[in-house]
């Protein structure tokens, strides 16, 4: 197997087991991590349209339109007219939201910590080298396709 079919692979259960691991230790609710995702990206730019929505995760406008259905149900994400547009409206996440998703970030930076403390020295610092050249895959993979 060559590195592109190992690290496909991995990203997909390694983010999983990170999520488990974290909602087991604080006994948080069972969000998927789309939803996750979605208050990351309201947490961190306020609120936005549910097109600007799609386009920050890369997601089509009507994944952006089920999640937000599911999460406006459960409390976690509100709709309000745009100050600008009134036929148009912004998504914001609730204040109940953006607590969950901080205490996911602080469980998960705890859990992480300690399943790293687990590893030898040597494989602690192959995953802190690998760091910067993971956060430039990243990059590329965000980039304009060719």
């Amino acid at each position: 197997m060559d590195t592109a079919t190992d690290l496909g692979r991995l990203i997909g259960p390694l983010r999983r087991a990170v999520l488990l691991r974290t909602r087991r230790a604080e006994d948080l609710p069972d969000l998927p991590e789309a939803q996750i995702e979605l208050l990351r990206v309201l947490s961190e730019a306020g609120p936005l349209g549910p097109g600007d929505v799609a386009s920050r995760l890369r997601v089509a406008s009507s994944t952006v339109s089920n999640l937000v259905r599911a999460m406006t149900a459960s409390g976690l994400v509100e709709r309000r007219p745009s100050s600008t547009d009134l036929r148009t409206v912004t998504l914001v996440a609730s204040p109940h939201a953006l607590d969950l998703l901080d205490r996911y970030d602080a469980v998960s930076t705890q859990e992480l910590r300690r399943a790293l403390a687990a590893l030898t020295p040597d494989g602690r610092r192959a995953i802190e080298e690998a760091l910067p050249a993971l956060r430039e895959l990243q990059h590329v993979l965000d980039g304009p396709t060719t």
